[in-house]
């Protein structure tokens, strides 16, 4: 089982980045596929999480801003970042049933 994450980078604020996060191994439509994130010094942390009936959810920090989204076809979930703020700077990691992937770097600097 593993999770392959990709899509960080540098963005300017008020941008926008869309990561991805391959799934392979595991029955992907069953599965809670989830986003965390970690900024230096701090915590993990939930950034947002989609259930296989596509419910989803979101903290108050990136509600609005940011969407999870899945395409079971392709064994892929989605997280689209906008309105990119200095404070969303933090290695973004993808969850499914106790997998975590490897973290992908987003930093939000002018």
């Amino acid at each position: 089982v593993q999770l392959q994450a990709s899509g960080g980078g540098l963005v300017q604020p008020g941008g926008s980045l869309r990561l991805s996060c391959a799934a392979s191994g595991m029955p992907f439509s069953i599965n809670i596929m989830a986003w965390y994130r970690q900024a230096p010094g701090k915590g993990r942390e939930l950034v947002a999480g989609i259930t296989r009936n596509d419910k989803t959810n979101y903290p108050d920090s990136v509600k609005g801003r940011f969407t999870i989204s899945r395409d079971n076809a392709k064994n892929t979930v989605y997280l689209q970042m906008t309105g990119l703020k200095p404070e969303d700077t933090a290695v973004y990691y993808c969850y499914s049933e106790g997998v975590w992937g490897q973290g992908t770097l987003v930093t939000v600097s002018s």
